[in-house]
């Protein structure tokens, strides 16, 4: 019963470190789009952002934990799952049973981790570094063009393109589970949550693949 308890407890802080990371992107997205349209608009949200203490010491602290605990638990409850089957997938027909993505989280999971080391050498490292390390003085319009900077080599875009298309995909699974894992299984509310599941793992990579996109082509 204990490890039961433990099993529904460790599922249920990981929906919860999905959900905080789903709103994440999406106020991660808002600002990043912003680039697109307005130069001048971007370098403020961002300059607000990067000085704001409660976005530096009180969020910021919480979303490393929120990437770091749900990634490590993830890892974790895949592995306990895969142990505890008495049958594998290729002895039980597992593309009949269940997506791809559902059966490969560990796989998508790890590369998008990879991602995000690549993601923090490129925008949170030199951040820490500028304000931190060197000491320089708040500069308002630098945002821009730094990010403008990062999208210069081809491979890196390509890249960051692979990373959000399998961000979709596993989005396309977690999004419905991490709902489920906290007991939203009600047959009025489960065709919206896939719905609305569906259309938020198609936007928020495709978003973030626009972007990535528009500043490579604008060099």
């Amino acid at each position: 019963m204990a490890g039961t308890t433990s099993s529904i407890g460790r599922k249920y802080a990981m929906a919860l470190s999905a959900m905080f990371l789903l709103i994440f992107l999406v106020m991660h997205l808002s600002t990043n789009m912003i680039s697109i349209f307005s130069e001048d608009s971007f370098n403020a949200a961002s300059h607000f952002m990067g000085y704001n203490p409660a976005v530096q010491y009180l969020m910021q602290p919480i979303l490393i934990f929120a990437v770091v605990f749900h990634f490590v638990m993830g890892f974790v409850l895949e592995i306990r799952n895969n142990n505890a089957r008495p049958v594998k997938y290729a002895m039980n027909q597992g593309s009949a049973n269940s997506t791809w993505m559902s059966r490969n989280m560990l796989i998508s999971g790890a590369v998008i981790l990879a991602f995000l080391a690549l993601h923090f050498y490129d925008f949170w490292v030199p951040e820490i570094s500028y304000k931190y390390i060197q000491g320089n003085n708040p500069d308002e319009l630098r945002y821009w063009e730094e990010l403008h900077h990062k999208f210069h080599d081809v491979w890196r875009v390509a890249l960051y393109v692979i990373a959000f298309v399998l961000l979709g995909l596993h989005l396309a699974h977690g999004f419905q589970s991490s709902f489920q894992s906290i007991g939203a299984r009600h047959p009025k509310y489960t065709p919206f949550i896939k719905a609305f599941g569906n259309w938020y793992s198609v936007i928020i990579p495709l978003g973030f693949i626009i972007i990535a996109i528009y500043h490579f082509v604008t060099q």
